[in-house]
């Protein structure tokens, strides 16, 4: 009974304090994933010290591209629903999806090798290379398509007439999360691509 009334005290508040504590909440789930991507990120360096694998360049530099460009995008589409402007938030929000899918179709079918006819270059039985490659693009991965996922949810939901100016807390709790994911990208992709010297046959 009593989290029965407690759940109902929350949704007599006022929109403004919900939206301010689900702010926390939100921010407290990110926090903790931050140390589920430091770890993975001090595991990069613990087993490779100042080596690496060679990696394709060309597509690590494409797709931190498309994160950075679809950040761009869901900040258009929280931007346009905050102003009521509906039509641009649906355009930019399924841009947005659409480049984060562009993202997971590049680390999964061409740095995983799902699309190579010779396979990957580097396989999760590769030792450290192996490992950290496939955990750390696998769990941001992961998380990617989480946030793609939420994107569409959204998207659905604003073109069934949800969200206004003044009531969009699921457009911004996304946006948070994409950015969020986005930024550990930019950690990721000079740990795996640029930091270190290229090991001989590695």
């Amino acid at each position: 009974m009593a989290v029965l009334e407690t759940s109902t005290e929350h949704h007599d508040l006022p929109y403004a304090e919900r939206v301010r504590l689900n702010r926390w909440g939100l921010w407290l789930f990110l926090i903790s994933e931050s140390f589920m991507f430091a770890g993975l990120l001090g595991a990069r360096f613990y087993l490779w010290g100042g080596l690496r694998p060679e990696l394709n360049q060309a597509l690590g530099l494409g797709l931190t591209a498309l994160l950075l460009v679809s950040s761009f995008f869901m900040n258009r589409a929280e931007v346009a629903i905050a102003h009521d402007d509906r039509a641009e938030f649906l355009r930019s929000a399924l841009i947005t999806a659409l480049l984060g899918t562009l993202f997971l179709v590049g680390v999964v079918g061409f740095e995983w090798g799902l699309f190579l006819p010779e396979g990957p270059h580097i396989r999760p039985t590769d030792g450290a290379f192996g490992a950290v490659v496939y955990g750390l693009t696998g769990f941001h991965a992961f998380h990617v398509l989480t946030g793609v996922l939420a994107i569409l949810a959204v998207w659905n939901l604003g073109r069934k007439g949800h969200f206004s100016a003044e009531r969009h807390w699921g457009v911004e709790a996304v946006a948070v999360y994409w950015h969020f994911v986005d930024l550990v990208w930019v950690f990721f992709y000079p740990a795996l691509y640029l930091i270190g010297q290229v090991a001989t046959g590695g």
